[in-house]
C-alpha cells in the first residue's frame, strides 16, 4: 500500500524506510529523482534485510531490456553486437545501460545534454563519470548526432523532440527506436520515426503500440520476491524478469508493432513471479 512521507532529502527519506521497514517484506521507492534515489536505495539495500527496488530505475530497466531483447529477435540482430546509444543518462537511464550490459550488451554509448559521456568527460554528476568510465568503448565524442552514426538501436529517456529523421537515417539497418519520454516523445513514432526508416518503434505512451510501461514489472518481481521472502533483488532476479516479460509473446506472433505485452495482460504477473522466485532460490537469498 502507498506511504507519502513528509521528506525532502535522502537521510530523511532514508531515516523513515529503516523505521517502517519492520512491518514490509519490501519496499518499492516511487518517484525519487536522481542523484537522491541512487544514495537512498544503495543505503537501504546495505542496511535492511528486505528487498529494497526503485521502480522509476529498475521497473523501466526490465522493462526496456524485455522490449529490446524482443526487438531484436525481430531484426535479426544480437545484443552482444549492437551499438546502442542512450539519450539522458538520469536514475532511469543509468539503471538502463546497468541492465543491458548485465544482459550482455558492449557497445553503449549515453549523451546528456552536454554530449556523449567518455573517459575523462570531468561531469558534475558522479554517477556519469562512472558511465563514461565503463561505457563508449570506442570513446565517441560529440553530441546525439555524432552518437547514432551508425547506430542499431536508439534509447531515449530524455526530452521531447530531441532525435530527428536525419539522425535515424544515419543509423544502422534496421534501426530501433525507443522514444520513452512522456508524454511527447522524442519522435513520433509513426508520423516521423517510421517514415524515416525506424524498423521497430516503442514509447511510454499507452495510445500508441509498443508501450513501455512499469507496470509489467514490479508486481510480478514483489510477487516472487515475497513468495520466497528473498533478502533482495538482485540482478539474476531482474534478467529473470526481463527474459519472463519478453517471453510471454510467443516467437512466431513476434512483429515490428508487438514486441512488448499489453499492461493489462494476464499471463505477466504470474510468469515475472515465477522467474523471479525460481532466480532467488538459485542465487541463494530466498529464505523459504
Amino acid at each position: 500500500f502507498p506511504i507519502c512521507i513528509n521528506a525532502h532529502d535522502a537521510a530523511s527519506v532514508i531515516a523513515a524506510c529503516k523505521a517502517i521497514a519492520p512491518t514490509f517484506g519490501g519496499i518499492n521507492l516511487e518517484d525519487i529523482k536522481s542523484p537522491e534515489c541512487f544514495e537512498i536505495e544503495e543505503t537501504l539495500e546495505r542496511e535492511l534485510d528486505i528487498p529494497v527496488f526503485h521502480d522509476d530505475q529498475h521497473g523501466t530497466a526490465i522493462v526496456v531490456t524485455a522490449a529490446l531483447i524482443n526487438a531484436l529477435r525481430v531484426v535479426g540482430k544480437k545484443m552482444e553486437d549492437v551499438h546502442i546509444v542512450l539519450n539522458g543518462p538520469g536514475a532511469a537511464g543509468t539503471a538502463i545501460i546497468k541492465m543491458l550490459m548485465t544482459a550482455g550488451a558492449k557497445d553503449i554509448v549515453a549523451v546528456d545534454q552536454f554530449g556523449t559521456l567518455y573517459k575523462g568527460c570531468n561531469s558534475a554528476e558522479a554517477h556519469k563519470n562512472w558511465l563514461g568510465e565503463v561505457t563508449n568503448p570506442r570513446q565517441v565524442k560529440g553530441g546525439l548526432k555524432e552518437a547514432l552514426e551508425g547506430a542499431d538501436v536508439f534509447i531515449g529517456v530524455s526530452v521531447p523532440d530531441s532525435l530527428n529523421e536525419d539522425m535515424i537515417r544515419s543509423m544502422a539497418k534496421d534501426p530501433i527506436i525507443f522514444a520513452q519520454a512522456n508524454p511527447i516523445p522524442e519522435i513520433w513514432p509513426i508520423e516521423r520515426a517510421t517514415q524515416a526508416g525506424a524498423k521497430v518503434v516503442a514509447t511510454g505512451r499507452s495510445d500508441i503500440k509498443n508501450q513501455i510501461n512499469n507496470v509489467l514489472a514490479f508486481p510480478g518481481i514483489f510477487r516472487g520476491a515475497l513468495d520466497v521472502r528473498a533478502a533482495d533483488i538482485n540482478d539474476e532476479m531482474k534478467i529473470a524478469a526481463a527474459k519472463a516479460i519478453a517471453g510471454v509473446i510467443p516467437e512466431n506472433e513476434l512483429r515490428p508493432d508487438y514486441i512488448i505485452p499489453d499492461a493489462f495482460d494476464k499471463k505477466i504477473c504470474a510468469a515475472v513471479a515465477a522467474a523471479v522466485a525460481e532466480a532467488a532460490r538459485a542465487t541463494g537469498v530466498a529464505r523459504i
